[in-house]
């Protein structure tokens, strides 16, 4: 899902069919003009909010139009793409002399619109291909109908607490639900949000070229059946698709993948979840709060295997062991059979080891969700000598694609799920923003170790950096000491005015200098509360100057406050932080 599932383990090869859609990333509403005038602010305008822009809510640019006193600059007239057939002069060795477009993005997801939406703050013509539907998987199969699933999931599971709303003096009756309200609900967000990534691009002078975008060679792209562009640079964006393990038929009524559960077509008495990563978890939530029994398969041994340990331990117990959810681990489910004839969904599990039979289930229906595989089929990348690795692109430390014999492809990137290095919307647009510094003049290297993660169930799960057992590993590597320091929600005012203790903040930290290894929050809003540590990992920001931060009271974010006060850094501390590196 970002969707946010996206750290589950891909598998070790995937086939993918050949339509190009953005790494999470559908409507087409012609700009009525090709110039504006803008009004100036004094300080340059951030029109970034996380993965999504701004424009993505309903935040359009002619916001700032204004008829004024103040000073204003006439915007040039962008060139339209109207024709077929369309490319640039070539030289002898068959390279554009000139071209069509500054920079063209295969996949027009969240990644590839961050970066249409850069690059187009940087001055350059710009062009995103899309054979699919704007705004990809986070869009329209992902993050954003997924959380406004989870949204109803959050509500009916407090409202049928009793002693939830008894702590709290209130009295509800009879909760319930309209399963095509809430399917309507997702689907309604979905469309208002790829209309509003659809209307941002064409308001800024992005072109939006429909159809399958396929690399002809160096800085050449073909798009739809014939028509062929060119570019300065180019970007892949094509995201990726669920991944099925072979044994199972996915017949998208009894057996499902997040694609067609996110259509709430039915909600069955018992489900079973194939892979407990971050997909498999928040459906587990949307299931159990809207009455199905939920019995998750999981190959390794333990629930949540992606997960800090001790933060996993703790969402079992929360997420898991009070709710209708059974599990089995260490199996794999080597072969799965839709219901048909009034039989239902049967489940063949063996041991992940042995491989010997285990059991078979009977369940009304079946999720997978054992990971995301690229979405890189079809792409044209033979032409350019370029070979995927399990499907993905293979690129080094700045997007820059490498061919089969290790050599750059000049003006070629990838971002996004496409090239596998941190399957997340927000990853992939931090990606794209990335390449478009560089190709501007301006070297970039994003730190991957900045990037947080969160899984929005009730309560959210979220991390940036290490977990601890990687931490001590890279500490054993370099000789160096790791620390861990935890504060608890429970000791928090704004977190017991809602009734909502239980959970968890873990901070795991060098002693020896104060550099942040990585953080950990199971509690409410933790998706909301990580920022402040990824930006302090981001930023090189040590323990003993983030401790002096002022924060508002009461609030959660408190939480974080009472954790970086609760490490303990040597006096002593004077090593300068390491520097961001690039994974």
């Amino acid at each position: 899902m970002h969707y946010s599932a996206a750290f589950s383990q891909a598998a070790t090869s995937a086939t993918a069919v050949p339509t190009i859609s953005g790494s999470r990333h559908v409507g087409a509403l012609h700009s009525s003009s090709s110039s504006c005038t803008l009004l100036i602010p004094s300080k340059p305008i951030n029109l970034r909010f996380c993965g999504l822009r701004r424009e993505a809510f309903g935040f359009s640019p002619s916001a700032f139009t204004r008829c004024s006193n103040s000073q204003r600059v006439q915007l040039p007239s962008r060139r339209r793409f109207k024709g077929s057939n369309v490319s640039a002069s070539l030289g002898d060795n068959g390279i554009p002399k000139s071209f069509d477009y500054d920079l063209i993005i295969i996949g027009a997801g969240v990644g590839g619109h961050g970066a249409a939406l850069h690059a187009v703050e940087k001055g350059l013509k710009t062009a995103i291909i899309e054979g699919d539907v704007v705004g990809g998987t986070c869009v329209n199969r992902g993050c954003v109908p997924s959380k406004a699933l989870l949204a109803v999931s959050g509500r009916m599971r407090e409202l049928q607490s009793e002693h939830h709303m008894k702590a709290l003096g209130l009295q509800v009756h009879a909760a319930g639900y309209d399963r095509q309200g809430v399917a309507d609900h997702a689907n309604n967000l979905a469309t208002k949000i790829r209309n509003n990534l659809t209307n941002s691009m064409k308001a800024l002078g992005v072109d939006i070229l429909t159809g399958v975008g396929t690399i002809l060679g160096p800085q050449k792209v073909k798009f739809g059946t014939d028509n062929i562009v060119t570019a300065k640079d180019i970007i892949i964006a094509t995201g990726s698709v669920p991944f099925v393990p072979k044994g199972i038929e996915v017949d998208g009524k009894t057996v499902i993948t997040s694609d067609h559960a996110l259509k709430l077509e039915f909600v069955p008495d018992w489900i079973a979840i194939v892979g407990s990563g971050y997909i498999g978890l928040e459906f587990s939530d949307v299931y159990t709060a809207l009455g199905s029994e939920v019995t998750f398969i999981e190959a390794l041994d333990q629930l949540m295997p992606g997960f800090d340990p001790e933060i996993g331990k703790l969402a079992q117990r929360v997420l898991v062991n009070p709710r209708k959810i059974d599990y089995h681990t260490g199996v794999f489910a080597t072969k799965i059979t839709p219901a048909k004839d009034g039989k239902p969904v049967t489940i063949e599990l063996i041991d992940a080891k042995t491989k010997e039979p285990k059991d078979t289930l009977e369940v009304d229906a079946a999720l997978i969700a054992t990971g995301r595989a690229p979405f890189t089929n079809g792409l044209g990348l033979e032409n350019i000598n370029v070979v995927t690795q399990r499907g993905f692109v293979p690129v080094d430390e700045r997007m820059r694609v490498t061919d089969a014999n290790g050599n750059l492809v000049p003006h070629l990137y990838c971002i996004g799920d496409a090239n596998g290095k941190m399957m997340l919307a927000h990853a992939a647009s931090a990606q794209g923003i990335s390449v478009v510094e560089q190709v501007t003049g301006r070297d970039h290297v994003l730190n991957h170790l900045s990037i947080p993660a969160a899984c929005f169930t009730h309560p959210e799960i979220s991390m940036v950096g290490l977990t601890e057992p990687q931490a001590r590993e890279k500490a054993e590597k370099e000789g160096f000491e790791v620390s861990v320091a935890k504060t608890s929600f429970k000791a928090n005012t704004k977190a017991l005015a809602e009734n909502e203790g239980e959970g968890l903040a873990k901070l795991i930290y060098r002693p020896d200098n104060g550099e942040i290894l990585g953080v950990h929050i199971f509690g409410l809003h933790a998706a909301d509360l990580i920022h402040e540590a990824s930006n302090a990992i981001a930023l090189g920001t040590r323990i003993q100057d983030i401790k002096f931060a002022v924060h508002a009271h009461p609030t959660l974010s408190e939480v974080l406050d009472e954790l970086f006060k609760a490490a303990k850094v040597k006096d002593h501390a004077s090593n300068p932080v390491s520097e961001p590196v690039a994974v």
